[in-house]
């Protein structure tokens, strides 16, 4: 078999790479093939230096057998029209790329968000239910419309397997996403008569399920598999084990102002991202787990890990706050509503005092 790995020199990509050629099954591997706008540095890959979005990654795919895309912008820092141009189109590349080549087999990464986030949601979720999230600005739009590619490429190339992985919330090193700012507020977010479920996909579970799904040819209903940690966490042990307190705030004014300070860019995220953060989103990964898949870490070690390596940087709503906002923040901090208003004022004077 010759796998080949899109954003193969960094994160989720380059564990995978490592674990395709030294886990047991690797003997199923024959070559390798590590796609990125920069060499990485695992041994045995071989390597093409290339852009994902242009259409000639389709001459790097002769005799490829699955082709896995990891090549994902996930950053709160990167503007969202220009992540979302770089996510729709490396999909659509990638699909398309593999359909010329006749590539079999095309694995996606999205993740459990696109089923949305909901105070009546179920928990568990069943994974084979239809994804509630819309294609609107933010990450969860991106991979709402990854998913819509991979439905449409299952019909346009019927020749062409499509299986989607979709990972709870990932932690690991390294990572900066509005979960962990989250954990790096002063206080927990949570809105008045809704207690958040927590669960967790460590990266490194994920690389995993990903090279058991190259090797097993595990495919689940509609060609989408949910990856996470076994079961959740209720936000009473969350603060428990983070030692954080919470700080609760009506549901339309939490998001409505998340929304307003989205509009203006102050914080990175829109409101519809937050519900993420206060709402359960828990899934039942049970094709994987009947295949023989299980992650090696738990919701309580993926916690510990999250904050282990938070930045430092103390943030609110996903914004990465400076030394004067801080201060804001904390003289407020006997009302965690004034707190997050008191920041956001501030945020707001900073960015009019540089433009002036």
């Amino acid at each position: 078999m010759v796998v080949a790995v899109t954003g193969a020199a960094s994160g989720v990509g380059r564990l995978l790479v490592e674990r395709l050629l030294t886990d047991e099954g690797s003997r199923r591997i024959a070559r390798v093939v590590g796609i990125d706008s920069r060499r990485g540095d695992a041994d045995g890959v071989s390597w093409h230096v290339a852009d994902v979005c242009d259409p000639r990654l389709a001459t790097l795919l002769t005799g490829v057998d699955v082709l896995v895309h990891t090549d994902v912008d996930r950053s709160l820092e990167t503007p969202h029209r220009q992540r979302r141009t770089h996510n729709i189109r490396a999909a659509q590349t990638v699909l398309t790329a593999a359909a010329a080549q006749r590539v079999p087999r095309v694995v996606l990464v999205t993740s459990t968000m696109v089923y949305g986030a909901a105070p009546d949601n179920e928990v568990p979720l069943d994974e084979t239910l239809p994804f509630q999230s819309e294609a609107e600005p933010g990450l969860v739009g991106d991979l709402v419309e990854i998913e819509e590619l991979a439905a449409l490429a299952r019909r346009a190339h019927p020749g062409l397997s499509v299986t989607v992985l979709r990972p709870a919330p990932l932690v690991g090193p390294g990572m900066d996403t509005l979960l962990s700012r989250h954990f790096s507020a002063p206080r927990l977010l949570t809105v008045k008569g809704c207690a958040p479920k927590w669960q967790f996909c460590h990266v490194e579970d994920l690389a995993s399920a990903l090279a058991f799904v190259v090797r097993t040819e595990t495919e689940g209903k509609g060609g989408a598999l949910a990856v996470g940690c076994d079961g959740f966490l209720d936000h009473a042990e969350v603060e428990e084990i983070a030692q954080m307190r919470s700080f609760e705030l009506p549901a339309n004014l939490a998001f409505g102002a998340t929304q307003r300070l989205h509009r203006v860019g102050i914080t990175p995220a829109p409101a519809s991202e937050l519900k993420f953060l206060v709402y359960p989103c828990v899934v039942d990964c049970a094709t994987l787990h009947e295949a023989g898949w299980r992650p090696a870490h738990d919701n309580v070690g993926a916690l510990r890990t999250l904050l282990d390596h938070r930045s430092g940087t103390p943030a609110l709503v996903g914004r990465t706050l400076g030394r004067k906002e801080v201060t804001i923040t904390a003289a407020g901090a006997a009302g965690a509503a004034v707190a997050a208003i008191g920041t956001a004022v501030a945020a707001h004077h900073l960015r009019k005092r540089r433009r002036s």
